[in-house]
C-alpha cells in the first residue's frame, strides 16, 4: 500500500457534498459515497479531521438571511453544520469508523465540546474527529474554522473539496476558455477576487503558518485518497 505524503489531514468540506445533485437538504447516496472515499483514505492510515459546511441547509447570502440580524444568521448556520457532521457520521460508524463531533458551540447531549487535546488524541487512536458549529463566533466562515483547526491539530495541509477539479482564472461551468492553476501562493489565491476558493482570512493564516491547501474536485472517484498520497490533483496553494 502507498505512502500516504501527509499524516494528518484537515478535510474542508462544503454542505452541498451531502446534498448530492439536489440543492437543499440530506441525499442519503451523497452522504455513502462521501463516507466510502473518507474510508479509502484512512486505510492508509492517515489521520483524518473534518470541517463541513451548512449551505445544504442555510447560507448567509439568502436574500431572508440577509434581511437578517448577522450574528443570528451566522448561529443558524453553526446549527445547519452540526446537522451535517452528524449525519456525516452516521455514515461513517455504518462502516465501523469511529468517529467524534466535537462541537464550538456546546451540544452535550449530541456531541463532545471542542477540546484540542481531546481532538488530538482521538486522531492519535485512529478515531475520525468532525467539527461542527465552525469558529463557534458569528462573522467567520467555515472555511476560517478550518484553517483555525488544521493548525491547532497540527495538520500538514487542508484538502479543499470542491465541485470543480481545481483553481481558474473564471469560472469553468460558464467558461469553456477558463485557465487552470496546478500551483499558486496564497497572495495570488487571495488576489483573485472573482473567484473566491476561500475567504481572506482563512488565506492569511494558512499563509502565516506555511500550511498547504489542496482543491479538488470531489466527484472524482478516490480524490481525497490521491490527495492525502500526494500525487498532483487539482490546485496546490502554498508559499
Amino acid at each position: 500500500m502507498a505512502e500516504p505524503k501527509y499524516k494528518r489531514i484537515l478535510l474542508k468540506l462544503g454542505g452541498e457534498a451531502l446534498s448530492g445533485r439536489g440543492q437543499f437538504g440530506i441525499d442519503p447516496k451523497a452522504v455513502a459515497y462521501l463516507a466510502d472515499e473518507i474510508r479509502a483514505v484512512q486505510e492508509h492510515g492517515v489521520e483524518i479531521a473534518i470541517v463541513i459546511g451548512g449551505g445544504n441547509f442555510w447560507r448567509g447570502n439568502d436574500p431572508y438571511a440577509r434581511s437578517m440580524d448577522r450574528g443570528t444568521a451566522d448561529y443558524m448556520g453553526m446549527l445547519a453544520t452540526v446537522m451535517n457532521a452528524m449525519a456525516l457520521q452516521d455514515s461513517l460508524e455504518a462502516r465501523s469508523i469511529m468517529t467524534r463531533v466535537q462541537t464550538a458551540i456546546e451540544m452535550r447531549a449530541i456531541a463532545e465540546p471542542y477540546i484540542r487535546r481531546r481532538a488530538i488524541r482521538h486522531l492519535e487512536k485512529g478515531r475520525i474527529v468532525i467539527f461542527g458549529a465552525g469558529t463557534g463566533n458569528p462573522f467567520f466562515t467555515t472555511d476560517t474554522a478550518a484553517a483555525l483547526r488544521a493548525k491547532e491539530i497540527d495538520a500538514q495541509a487542508i484538502l479543499k473539496a470542491t465541485k470543480v477539479d481545481g483553481v481558474y482564472d473564471k469560472d469553468p461551468l460558464k467558461y469553456p476558455d477558463a485557465k487552470k492553476f496546478e500551483r499558486m501562493t496564497y497572495n495570488e489565491a487571495i488576489l483573485m477576487e472573482q473567484v473566491q476558493v476561500m475567504d481572506n482570512t482563512a488565506f492569511t493564516l494558512c499563509m502565516e503558518h506555511d500550511l498547504p491547501i489542496i482543491v479538488f474536485d470531489l466527484s472524482q472517484p478516490r480524490a481525497i485518497e490521491r490527495a492525502a498520497l500526494g500525487e498532483a490533483i487539482g490546485t496546490m496553494i502554498s508559499k
